[in-house]
């Protein structure tokens, strides 16, 4: 024991003031949502044993957060972003008292920033108003077309949901109010990537589009990530290593790997060949980034996580919101440590180092290792050819993207190199 906390001992450095960033996703309903999303990973959390339980956040809890969060954040920025669940079930009056909070405890010079990811089923012309008025940023999750967003994402009642979030879209168009759309990658809709794409650029008018592949290992909703028999873990390329096996290591829904790179590689096409320089997609952003020399743009293809922590509505702090377990509960804003010295604790750190030193020898002979860094780790689910666990359930798809793209994201990198500042942030932000 002595030895693994030598190891990850936090540096004095790290632990001054001076150098403390990182972010909070702040789940103020806790997992309550007015829909029913078959893919939901965060719905189960309500019944969680030991976990934070129904609920939302309490005046004080808010309060003590914004303050410890401006406090904890030493940069020139604080980013609230505000999750769920479904954030907006909180209604408008709680995000007033955030903005008066934030105004409150804000630092001379400090810009605070606000993000929003809603279903925008709850959307009308006032929260636009508020949202326009302060300045959020607003993630819209949608699926891509009618029939592909409909598949999963239901009410409680399991009727379809597209006309209320498109209606939400041109809500916010009309408004002003700048939003992002956040497409979930599933089993189903991953086998028409340019419908998805061209409905979101075409239809939606998106400028900014994120798309999370869903891996869902079954039995998510009781099991911690990383807490897996390993001796039980498929061989990657195994029929267990695909949704359709009745004995698969993942949910039905979950997006087969091959069909993700292909995804991956269409997608690419389509912005390269229409949208380069006028549309930004997180995974081509952040391939070109990191070919330009740049940190990853996304935490899943990070070398080391853990500065992103989720809280949850009753002031308890976690790894990450995919972490939402007993198992990583750092503590509660209400206790004598800090939110920042919560996120810098050894524990955490040795969380977040654990993303690289944790990967396989079959990682870490892999040709495309400083593109991936073994994508996430709660999808970790697969065993190497040689028996070894952690490779992650996506590596068939991602090699076959990155495979596909590299060669081109080197090519832009070495065309942005000699380009100004501003010319090279319209392909990275």
């Amino acid at each position: 024991m002595a030895a693994a906390a030598d190891k990850y001992h936090v540096p004095q450095w790290l632990g001054t003031k001076a150098r403390r960033r990182f972010h909070v996703m702040a789940k103020p309903a806790g997992s309550a949502c007015n829909l029913d999303c078959t893919y939901c990973f965060y719905l189960s959390k309500e019944n969680l044993p030991g976990g934070p339980g129904p609920g939302t956040m309490k005046d004080e809890v808010l309060e003590r957060f914004v303050r410890q969060y401006i406090e904890g954040v030493t940069g020139d920025e604080v980013v609230f972003s505000w999750q769920g669940g479904e954030p907006t079930l909180r209604g408008l009056d709680f995000y007033r008292k955030v903005v008066q909070l934030q105004q409150k405890y804000a630092k001379p010079g400090q810009r605070i920033e606000n993000d929003l990811q809603t279903n925008g089923t709850l959307l009308d012309e006032e929260w636009a108003q508020f949202l326009k008025e302060h300045r959020f940023l607003v993630g819209l999750s949608i699926d891509g077309p009618r029939e592909l967003h409909d598949r999963y994402r239901v009410s409680k009642r399991g009727a379809p949901t597209f006309d209320t979030v498109f209606a939400a879209a041109r809500l916010l168009q009309r408004f002003g109010v700048p939003f992002n759309t956040l497409t979930c990658v599933n089993r189903f809709n991953a086998s028409r990537p340019l419908d998805v794409y061209r409905f979101l650029r075409r239809e939606i008018g998106s400028t900014y589009l994120q798309f999370i592949p869903i891996v869902q290992a079954r039995g998510f909703e009781r099991k911690a990530p990383g807490t897996h028999d390993l001796s039980r873990l498929p061989v990657i390329g195994s029929p267990r290593a695909r949704p359709d096996h009745p004995d698969s290591i993942v949910t039905e829904w979950s997006v087969d790997p091959d069909a993700y790179g292909r995804f991956l590689c269409a997608v690419w096409d389509e912005w390269r060949r229409r949208d380069f320089g006028k549309v930004l997609v997180n995974f081509a952003e952040t391939l070109v980034a990191q070919h330009l020399g740049l940190p990853s743009q996304i935490c899943v293809h990070s070398e080391t996580c853990g500065k992103g922590v989720a809280l949850e509505h009753d002031g308890s702090v976690y790894s990450c919101d995919h972490y939402v377990c007993p198992e990583y509960r750092l503590g509660n804003i209400g206790s004598a440590t800090s939110l920042a010295d919560m996120v810098f604790s050894p524990r955490q750190v040795q969380f977040g180092y654990a993303k690289s030193e944790s990967l396989p020898r079959h990682c870490r002979a892999c040709a495309y290792l400083s593109d991936c860094w073994g994508e996430c780790p709660k999808n970790r689910l697969l065993r190497a050819p040689d028996g070894e666990p952690g490779v992650n359930y996506l590596c068939r798809g991602l090699k076959r993207f990155f495979a596909h793209a590299v060669p081109e994201a080197k090519q832009i990198a070495a065309q942005l190199r000699g380009r100004p500042v501003e010319a090279q942030a319209a392909i990275v932000r």
